[in-house]
């Protein structure tokens, strides 16, 4: 297995050596180089682990030179963040940084655990490392056109395209580092690495709002790796072993409530979802990046791995109330919202939410839902952040509102659009089908009160996805011109993300038995029948319906000369669609618009106690869980 080694150093090798190649066509052929070969090599890592059985591979055992490396690495992302801290006046920040890596390295020194195994390639980490790798690659390709076409909309902004992609391509390192890490003080360096690159990427334009949002995201993952530290010391001091796989067989109450914490944080779930909000500042290929291969799903990969852990104890039962809660707040939420990238960002708070939720139920088929919805909400999502990217460079506008009837106007981005939106919801993809597993394991778990987050939730889920797409697929002619900018490179990256779902939904059956099965089975020992065979021939059946979405967009579009009339305005229609004519004779412009419930689903008056609720649930139950602990 020496490609590993090579899996990571590739790309931080890029991410140092693209900063330095000022022609711009050149690089953009490194990136393609780069991304080409991340994913190439993640596809040998697969093929020779599969020869090799698909088991549990152990590596890097003591390196104490890489030990000392990665604690001046903490050292020096401390450094960083210290400085600026004080450059932008966020004090508070260096006390999370300094107090957190300070006792991290007192710990290291003071009592040095031996650790037998370092790294560990099972199923989890396998499928983690390929969506890291396909879907990250695709990424990084994709934001070679989009950021030419942003900073020529952008001209305010200066262009730092070369330190873009080299975060990028340290994300995808720091991602295939981290799921790899059985050794916790690995982990942990990878996990803030993770937190300094969003924190540098959600900043690129360096605007007030950018700053701001930036250090909102640094502090609360800081505050998770604070938990994480301490997890660590804990662990260390009382256990004499920083091994995440003993820490999970032990059911170590501290270390894994603390641990959980940090996936909460990580995984922006309430009261820690602002920060990912605000990460709608940042160039789309970073909030795609965040929201599907790279960050969040840091948290959610941390929160499975308990999962056996925190099964039928009072850590599993907070866990799955905040995701649950989570699921159902962010979700009315997201009704309110216009902005396009917005309603994505509630989205994903959303869907981590229920993944959240199954990790802290903790049984079998829960576990078996989250690992499904996390690959197919890595796919879809990916794909909708750079479709609406790429509209937004061509409209001029992310705004839902001014996508009415966009399938006449730019109709390979509505059929992306349309595919990855029927991706979310839709049967007979993935998404719906793990809801429903969810939802029965709750019931078989007797928690009716994540039964009920889940069904009211899943019908606002339904609302939002419903008024998008009706959005796009209507047949309204406008005067207004646009012109499709999209580059070939990201349409290549978007043509295969649609592949993805689609072959995802058509092999179903096959990525259930032969994809998740394992991973319940190395996390439990055992793995048991979710889908019987006929629930499998019946979603077979369903599996027809695969493309009537895009087949029906098709069917519009060709036929739209046809269906082409005037709307009827009380006889007064001026001829154009646009405008009629008002009681005063006036001509009075015509405005269609969705319902968006602000009043009553508005950010304003949603958030505010959904954070109040999930931090006093959160601040009480660990008070409890500790407490009795000690």
């Amino acid at each position: 297995m020496a490609i590993i080694p090579i899996l990571i150093a590739w790309p931080a090798l890029m991410a140092l050596v693209i900063p330095c190649i000022r022609d711009s066509r050149v690089r953009g052929r490194v990136v393609y180089l780069g991304a080409g070969v991340v994913m190439a090599l993640a596809a040998f890592l697969l093929a020779a682990w599969l020869r090799g059985g698909g088991g549990i591979i152990d590596l890097c055992g003591e390196v104490p030179l890489i030990d000392h490396l990665m604690l001046a690495g903490e050292f020096a992302l401390m450094i960083l963040i210290v400085v600026l801290s004080i450059r932008y006046k966020k004090y508070p920040v260096v006390l999370l940084s300094v107090g957190q890596t300070g006792l991290l390295a007192w710990s290291e020194l003071t009592r040095p655990v031996q650790s037998p195994t370092h790294l560990r390639l099972d199923c989890l980490s396998m499928l983690m490392i390929m969506i890291v790798a396909l879907v990250g690659g695709l990424i990084c390709i994709y934001a070679v056109g989009y950021m030419k076409a942003y900073h020529h909309h952008h001209t305010e902004y200066r262009d730092r395209s070369g330190f873009f992609f080299s975060m990028l391509f340290f994300f995808l390192a720091a991602m295939i580092g981290l799921v790899l890490a059985e050794n916790l003080v690995w982990m942990y360096f990878f996990w803030e690495i993770t937190s300094v690159i969003s924190f540098l990427l959600i900043g690129y334009t360096r605007t007030e709002e950018a700053v701001n949002n930036s250090f909102r995201a640094l502090w609360m993952n800081l505050l998770g790796g604070l938990g994480f530290a301490i997890a660590i010391v804990v662990a260390a001091h009382t256990l004499g072993t920083v091994q995440l796989n003993e820490l999970v067989a032990a059911k170590a109450t501290i270390p894994v409530v603390l641990l959980a914490f940090a996936g909460l944080t990580k995984s922006a779930q309430l009261p820690f979802s602002s920060w990912l909000l605000g990460a709608m500042v940042a160039p789309t290929p970073s909030s795609a990046l965040l929201h599907s291969a790279t960050m969040v799903k840091a948290g959610v990969y941390l929160l499975i791995r308990l999962a056996p852990a925190m099964a039928g104890n009072m850590t599993g039962m907070t866990v799955a109330f905040i995701g649950g809660f989570t699921f159902i707040a962010a979700s009315m939420m997201a009704i309110a919202q216009n902005d396009g990238k917005k309603v994505l960002a509630f989205s994903t708070v959303s869907n981590l939410g229920l993944i959240v939720a199954c990790a802290g139920i903790g049984a079998e088929e829960t576990i078996w839902a989250a690992v499904l919805l996390m690959i197919f909400h890595s796919v879809s999502k990916s794909m909708l952040f750079q479709a609406v990217g790429s509209i937004e460079n061509s409209l001029g506008s992310r705004d839902i509102e001014d996508m009415h009837g966009l399938l006449l106007r730019l109709p390979r981005l509505t059929y992306i659009m349309g595919i990855g939106i029927a991706g979310m919801y839709l049967a007979p993809f993935g998404m719906l089908i793990s809801k429903w597993v969810a939802l029965r394991a709750f019931v078989d778990a007797g928690n009716y009160l994540l039964v009920i987050f889940l069904a009211y939730g899943s019908a606002t889920t339904m609302l939002y996805w419903t008024k998008w797409l009706c959005k796009l697929v209507s047949l309204h002619h406008t005067k207004v011109q646009v012109t499709d900018v999209t580059r070939k490179d990201q349409y290549l990256s978007m043509y295969i993300h649609a592949a993805a779902t689609l072959g995802l939904c058509l092999l179903f059956p096959l990525v259930s038995s032969r994809v998740v099965t394992p991973i319940i089975q190395e996390l439990y020992g055992a793995a048991h029948e979710v889908l019987s065979i006929s629930v499998l021939t019946t979603m077979a059946i369903m599996l027809v319906s695969v493309l009537f979405v895009p087949s029906l967009m098709f069917l519009l579009t060709r036929s739209a000369h046809r269906d082409y009339v005037p709307i009827y305005m009380g006889g007064v229609n001026e001829g154009d669609n646009t405008y009629f004519v008002n009681s005063f004779g006036k001509p009075e412009h015509l405005y269609l618009s969705n319902w968006y419930l602000r009043f009553e689903f508005g950010r304003r008056r949603l958030m505010r106690p959904g954070v109040i609720v999930s931090a006093g649930v959160l601040i009480v139950m660990l008070c409890v869980i500790i407490g009795g602990a000690v």
